[in-house]
């Protein structure tokens, strides 16, 4: 049965919906947790535009993105006001493209009073890739060969509703524990073709992925994906990011027993009391794509996101925008800026860079968990 979603415009509100200033605390609590991209997906508009509309799939409704919905019974997307009110950015489709190698940097305030061995300690998280996945057999996506790749793909507009937007992990060193997560959701609602459109709990993989566990210090994606398949993860509305993700009281808060086939199910409430469905999910095993530019369009076009390890240098905690390649000095770098470390991230698409060959005009983009 096809999902309906009403237009709050032109009904009354009912007990799900968000009304400013009443009762409905609860709801309003929950709805701050979803982090899709709503209005970051497509922009935002000034006045009243009716058409400036898209699905808000956790409440089986439609949500706006121009500026009349902030009137009191508001109807605005989650994401409104941090994107439209306060990031001031638009969908990568309208920002212009930049030829390969070139990008723009910029000072953060977040980073400021931090070193750079703390950048490699605080903002990255995951081990290099372990000789197990290394030693894993390729697998190709079932595409024809002759499938001509697209000059522009994001997996957000093939799969509107269906990925996930990055969510902040701050200074907890877990882009294992983040990116896998990710990717894992964004697989399982496109996978389910809808049914299964919740995002997934980093937090569930920092505090109760026991064996060699690290936490906020750095994992293995090897790790993160056995617990993914073994255990399973809630999602992020049920057990969300601790405000300390590094305090002595992250034991881990929630449990599952097997059905005797294979699939879990939980046997405590969701840390979150405002969230009901404590429902696990878990994924089949994970395989290993080309690191061919080709070979992964091609598996992000029929699948969905893939996560990757990339190696940062210390010009990285400076981007901003743009296609980034490490910048070395004229001089060569000292001895203590040769160091770099490894971080996992989410791949989402495709952007167009200047090039002869097909593949010299590709350029892999994606989210950095920061």
């Amino acid at each position: 049965m096809e999902k309906q979603y009403l237009p709050r415009r032109e009904v009354d509100l009912g007990a799900g919906f968000i009304r400013n200033g009443t009762i409905l605390e609860g709801t309003r609590f929950k709805r701050a947790i979803f982090k899709g991209q709503y209005c970051r997906s497509f922009g935002c508009c000034e006045d009243r535009d009716d058409g400036c509309v898209t699905q808000f799939y956790e409440l089986k409704a439609l949500c706006y993105c121009d500026k009349f919905c902030e009137r009191e019974n508001s109807d605005c997307c989650p994401d409104y006001q941090s994107f439209c009110r306060e990031e001031k950015e638009w969908p990568p489709h309208t920002k212009p493209w930049y030829p390969e190698g070139r990008w723009t940097a910029q000072n953060y305030s977040q980073f400021w009073g931090m070193t750079l061995e703390d950048g490699y300690k605080y903002r990255l998280g995951t081990l290099p890739p372990s000789p197990t996945l290394l030693s894993m057999n390729e697998m190709k996506a079932s595409l024809p060969a002759e499938t001509d790749l697209p000059e522009f793909f994001v997996a957000s507009y093939k799969w509107p509703g269906w990925t996930h937007g990055p969510l902040d992990q701050k200074n907890c060193a877990a882009s294992w524990a983040f990116s896998t997560a990710s990717v894992a959701a964004d697989r399982i609602a496109i996978q389910s073709k809808g049914r299964y459109t919740a995002n997934l709990s980093p937090q569930n993989l920092i505090s109760c992925c026991a064996k060699n566990r690290h936490g906020c210090n750095s994992g293995s994606i090897d790790r993160a994906w056995w617990y993914l398949r073994k255990r399973g993860l809630v999602s992020h509305a049920c057990y969300p990011l601790f405000k300390d993700q590094n305090a002595a009281n992250s034991a881990c808060a929630m449990a599952s027993r097997s059905d005797g086939r294979g699939k879990r199910h939980a046997i405590k409430p969701c840390p979150n009391n405002f969230e009901k469905s404590n429902r696990i999910y878990q994924c089949s095993p994970p395989y290993r794509v080309s690191s061919n530019v080709t070979e992964i369009m091609r598996e992000i076009m029929q699948n969905g996101p893939v996560q990757a390890i990339m190696k940062v240098h210390e010009d990285f905690f400076h981007y901003k925008t743009g296609i980034y390649r490490h910048v070395t000095g004229t001089n060569g770098d000292s001895e203590k800026y040769r160091k770099l470390r490894t971080h996992a991230i989410k791949l989402t698409g495709l952007l167009p860079t200047p090039g002869e060959s097909h593949g010299e005009r590709m350029a892999i983009s994606g989210f950095f968990e920061e």
